[in-house]
């Protein structure tokens, strides 16, 4: 076409001058090199995600910081007072976004798409992205209870028949209760919410419509009551159904303030209108001295499936109808077995018709993050629910063999590949026939989209450069990506039948040997250059925080031996150097302590060998929040979250995966199953009995029960899926254990001898 002739670069940079702008043109190229040359300069994924965020956040900067007598969300509430170690200055910054209390909790049932979220004071946001529901407690004498402003609340995650967030606040003798969860009501799911108040003097129970959610501003246009007061309509849509009629209200628009401004006031108008579209709401539950009184909300979600969703899938709903014969955890740890069971209802919640890597800012599908939870869902002997996300996964597969959630992601295929492999095992599924058109397509990907070989280029054979995993940094040659598809090609050969298959065989066994050679090539020119075993990111950067990627080869691929050097002296120089805290501080992206990373190293310290493994998982205990989560990652002196979802699915997969590990572990290349090598002395110091049931593991399925009497008695009882393995009973502080060829086994462990 003839506007490709013109010449934009020119124009562009005219326009730019003329308007006082630096030269985008050459800002671009400036910025591409600090990078390696790749396809994709910047994930396009991340660039959307980081558009929504940053135009909220130019929202949130014309809204908030001259609104200051609102009552605003508990990050915001922190983050703009300048006495809080949460204050952030603004100055030049053109958007305001919560980077200290990015902690929230869904709530929901399994299989449902709605996933309302939860703040740390109790704010219920009830739609994705949608305005919030708050509760609020005033004197007649003037006295105010906004959990928002509070600087200590109790909030705790809940799991009955249903899962709940009860948030308990005080102050001055005012009492607030809230509890927000999600149930089935005949052909809805509706979001209940229920708030008690107490104070000693007369006062008001307040519902407060508010026109944000925890990453700020959201709009609220109209607000509507009806005659008998017992439902509120906003934006002419969304319904919230009261138990009981209130007894005042109070509406509000932008120009008028904030209904919390002067609560004591009230309307009698029935609707307002916002043009700015910050409408606010009250509505005034009167409460007699020294008693209580409890308001309930009932907002509907969606509607109920009766039948299948998309993928074919019988729908659940239902907390009681798991799965049978799931994995059960027993530890002698209240805290955490909360983290353990917190992280089954999150690993739940995200990964119905598909899986999310959170329930807000990442409710969104990404390959890497789905493999670590249905690792963590075999781990939980859901084998089901994993069954979905193979199939997820297997759809994202395109017509060149490449697994692509975002394009520019060089690990998929090996993720994808290794994933397949890993259900296999556990699941001791042995009919891998409507896989190997896929498995066939993807290695060969892999193959083809290799460097070209060439004499001491530290590239050579390695996959191309790209943003990888996306938080080690500018696009360059990532061993990552190597070791992934390394792994995936193994999977491939695992999952290939060895007799129809012959030639295809052999040529994936030259293609493994040759990508081997190249990664091993590649590290030889690391340590010929620095004299060290460390390994970087890539060759061509130093040691720094992005060195982590590096430890996949230790866990969870398994592709080096426990006690290799180089990944010992890589988790040496992390520990030193990117430790604070007791955790890994990550700096590449996250700015912050890594949950899911710190986890990482916990693995390949606990497969080693090494005690200090317990140091690290308490490290991650310490930084859950109080409803048993963590965000992606974690400022080291809020503990909010800075970074990513405020409930990062990954995090709670690696808990998961971690204390399952501390029970059973397989080393495979050995043919060994490790039992209690990472049990805590003091677990079974309490006197308490401990198990793991209904294991799944590439041998067959184990259940195990540590009973501590005058010395400590094991017990074993396993469904072997072949011959029975090599099981090393290794309880710290007890002599090793060596069994081989029985499905059950009563053993009582003598001590060591102290030197």
């Amino acid at each position: 076409m003839w506007f490709r002739w013109l010449p934009w670069k020119f124009i562009i940079r005219k326009i730019a001058r003329a308007q006082g702008f630096l030269d985008p043109v050459n800002l671009i190229s400036q910025l591409q090199n600090f990078s390696k040359p790749s396809e994709v300069v910047v994930p396009a994924e991340l660039m959307r995600l980081s558009s929504v965020l940053h135009a909220r956040g130019l929202i949130n900067s014309q809204a908030i910081q001259h609104n200051l007598d609102w009552v605003w969300p508990y990050w915001v509430e922190k983050q703009f007072n300048p006495k809080s170690s949460s204050f952030i200055p603004r100055a030049f910054s053109l958007t305001h976004i919560n980077l200290t209390h990015r902690n929230w909790t869904a709530i929901g049932l399994p299989d449902m798409e709605s996933l309302p979220i939860v703040d740390p004071r109790g704010l219920v946001t009830p739609f994705y992205d949608g305005w919030s529901i708050d509760f609020w407690i005033v004197s007649e004498g003037g006295d105010k209870l906004f959990p928002s402003k509070l600087q200590n609340i109790e909030q705790k995650l809940v799991q009955d028949k249903l899962v709940s967030v009860i948030t308990e606040s005080k102050e001055k003798g005012l009492l607030l209760k809230a509890k927000a969860q999600v149930k089935r009501n005949r052909d809805n799911i509706v979001c209940e919410i229920s708030a008690k108040g107490f104070l000693a003097k007369k006062g008001w129970l307040i519902v407060a419509i508010r026109p944000y959610n925890p990453e700020g501003v959201s709009f609220i246009k109209n607000i509507e009551i009806n005659k008998d007061k017992t439902q509120i309509v906003v934006n002419q849509k969304k319904v919230i159904f009261l138990n009981s009629a209130f007894d005042k209200y109070k509406l509000s628009n932008y120009d008028q303030g904030d209904v919390s401004c002067d609560p004591l006031s009230f309307s009698d108008q029935t609707k307002i209108s916002c043009s700015v579209e910050m409408a606010t709401g009250a509505f005034f539950y009167k409460i007699g001295p020294n008693k209580e009184r409890e308001v309930k909300l009932k907002i509907p979600l969606e509607k109920v499936k009766k039948t299948k969703n998309k993928q074919g899938n019988i729908l659940n709903y239902s907390w009681q109808n798991l799965e049978k014969n799931s994995t059960e955890v027993k530890i002698a740890n209240k805290k955490y077995q909360y983290l353990y069971d917190s992280s089954k209802i999150a690993l739940m919640l995200h990964s119905g018709d598909s899986c999310f890597a959170g329930p807000f800012t990442y409710k969104r599908f990404w390959i890497r993050d789905t493999v670590y939870a249905l690792q963590a869902l075999l781990y939980l002997g859901l084998e089901k629910r994993a069954k979905k996300l193979i199939k997820l996964l297997l759809s994202t597969q395109k017509m060149n063999g490449y697994f692509s959630s975002q394009y520019g992601e060089w690990d998929s295929n090996g993720q994808v590949l290794w994933a397949l492999k890993k259900f296999a095992q556990l699941t001791n599924k042995k009919d891998y026939s409507h896989w190997q058109k896929s498995i066939k397509n993807a290695v060969f990907w892999i193959e083809k989209k290799r460097m070209p070989k060439k004499e001491n280029y530290p590239y050579s054979g390695l996959l191309p450069a790209g943003f990888s995993a996306e938080h080690f940094g500018p696009n360059d040659f990532y061993y990552w990506d190597d070791f992934w598809a390394e792994a995936g090609i193994r999977a491939a050969l695992f999952l290939s039948d060895s007799k129809k298959n012959q030639k295809q065989n052999r040529l994936f066994k030259r293609y493994l040997k040759d990508l081997e050679e190249s990664i091993g090539k590649s590290l030889q020119l690391i340590k010929d250059k620095t004299g060290k075993d460390m390994i970087p990111a890539s060759y061509s950067r130093r040691m720094d925080s992005s060195a982590i990627g590096s430890l996949v080869a230790g866990y969870p691929l398994m592709l080096w031996q426990a006690k290799d050097v180089r990944l010992l002296a890589t988790t040496e120089y992390l520990i030193k150097n990117c430790f604070y805290q007791g955790a890994f501080f990550h700096n590449m992206s996250h700015s912050g302590l890594n949950p899911y990373l710190t986890l990482s190293i916990a693995q390949v310290l606990l497969r080693a060998g090494d005690g200090r493994f317990r140091d690290v998982i308490d490290s991650v205990a310490k930084i859950a929040s109080p409803t048993g989560g963590w965000p992606e990652a974690v400022h080291p002196k809020t503990k909010g979250g800075c970074m990513g979802d405020g409930q990062h699915v990954w995090a709670a997969a690696e808990w998961i995966s971690i204390i399952r590990n501390c029970f059973v572990r397989e080393e495979a290349k050995k043919n060994k199953l490790i039992l209690c090598s990472g049990i805590y002395p003091n677990w079974y110091k309490t006197g308490e009995s401990i198990y793991i049931k209904n294991a799944l593991t590439v041998f067959g399925e184990i259940s195990l029960t540590i009973i501590p009497k005058d010395t400590v008695e094991i017990n074993w009882q396993a469904n072997w899926y072949k011959k029975s393995p090599l099981v090393e009973i290794c309880l710290p502080g007890y002599k090793t254990v060596m069994n081989q060829g029985e499905t059950s086994k009563k053993i009582i462990l003598e001590k060591e001898q102290s030197l």
